[in-house]
């Protein structure tokens, strides 16, 4: 077929749109850094949720020693695949120290409280790691409960991709079926297909969502559901447009004459030469989906805690912007920024490469 003939031209034209090329290498680095998370994150642990009270909401660069003391539980060996998914509880119990000094068989230490407030312990070495004190630097601080930001960042790119390429997947897979059909047979159901859009179209986004997550209820796969169904509209009357010139065409009128089916027509021969537009306003949906599943996060209405997701990072650390820490808040701020705009530059570079006309 000539389509495969056009698609490397397509994609040199692609990178050499530096935007674009930009774009694409955020993309994939967040793509590494969600499949690769519990590897890379410093805080291995499920949903990078290791509280250590003590050092809470601690500026960037913040370093502490950190005494690591025998678990009551021992959590096993977890395999490869189960730690990809989910990541490995720890095996020790971290405890911030001040200063320590081992005596004999036992290691004595000063406990951090609070800031400047310390207290003298002791415990027996065969309690303790092999390497019982490590130092450890928290690159972008502490949130209020003494959770490693960085490693929170790295598992909720998880989140804001998932339901960026979920809510994609069920928006194209509606408005694709209910555009092509309106475009191609036009007449009563055209009319039928259009009545419903104009419907879904004049309810606002951020209501409707609202609607669908309180009737599925709160939580991780709901809000990817909620925000595929709020996005199909755009696809299908862009579809709508596309099939509705290309029905008219020679080349679809001889399928007619041929005797092929309509779906053997609107599959085969009419979405292969549709795709270029559908390509790019997927990009612009994926980029939209990331947004919404951040505000709804941050009005509680999306993911649920531990799990950490960035809207919800930003609703754990807003009021610290205009006190003394506001990278808590920030960081996550500038991650959505960052991949919403590397998805709009990837979308910008896929309409001029296919030469996709507005």
């Amino acid at each position: 077929m000539a389509h495969t003939s056009h698609t490397l031209p397509i994609l040199k034209k692609l990178l050499r749109n530096k935007g674009a090329a930009f774009g694409l290498i955020l993309i994939v680095c967040s793509l590494l850094l969600a499949v690769l998370g519990y590897f890379i994150a410093p805080d291995a642990s499920p949903n990078a949720n290791r509280m250590i009270p003590e050092i809470g909401s601690k500026k960037p660069g913040f370093e502490v020693q950190l005494l690591r003391l025998q678990r009551e539980q021992n959590t096993g060996s977890p395999s490869l695949w189960h730690i990809l998914l989910y990541g490995k509880e720890d095996s020790w119990q971290y405890v911030p120290v001040n200063s320590y000094q081992i005596q004999k068989d036992s290691l004595i230490y000063q406990r951090i409280i609070d800031d400047h407030i310390t207290e003298r312990k002791a415990i027996l070495l065969k309690n303790t790691a092999a390497i019982p004190v490590i130092s450890t630097r928290f690159y972008l601080g502490t949130d209020k409960f003494g959770r490693d930001i960085v490693s929170r960042l790295i598992i909720g790119v998880r989140v804001s991709l998932a339901v960026g390429f979920i809510a994609v997947l069920i928006s194209l897979s509606i408005g694709i079926f209910l555009g092509a059909i309106a475009g191609y047979f036009r007449g009563k159901t055209d009319d039928i297909i259009m009545w419903l859009l104009n419907v879904i179209w004049s309810i606002p986004t951020l209501l409707l969502v609202f609607a669908i997550t309180l009737a599925l209820g709160k939580g991780f796969w709901q809000v990817f559901i909620a925000v595929g169904l709020t996005m199909w509209v755009n696809v299908a009357r862009l579809v709508r447009g596309q099939v509705m010139a290309i029905r008219e065409l020679e080349y679809v009128e001889a399928t007619r004459v041929l005797g092929y089916s309509h779906m053997r027509t609107i599959v085969k021969h009419i979405l292969p030469n549709i795709l270029g537009p559908v390509l790019v306003i997927a990009a612009g949906n994926f980029a939209s989906a990331i947004v919404i599943e951040a505000g709804l996060s941050f009005l509680g209405v999306g993911v649920q805690p531990p799990q950490p997701s960035w809207g919800l990072m930003i609703k754990e650390n807003y009021n610290f912007i205009i006190t003394n820490n506001p990278m808590l808040a920030l960081a996550p701020g500038i991650a959505i920024m960052l991949l919403v705009l590397a998805f709009n530059l990837l979308g910008n570079g896929l309409r001029d490469a296919l030469e996709v006309r507005k």
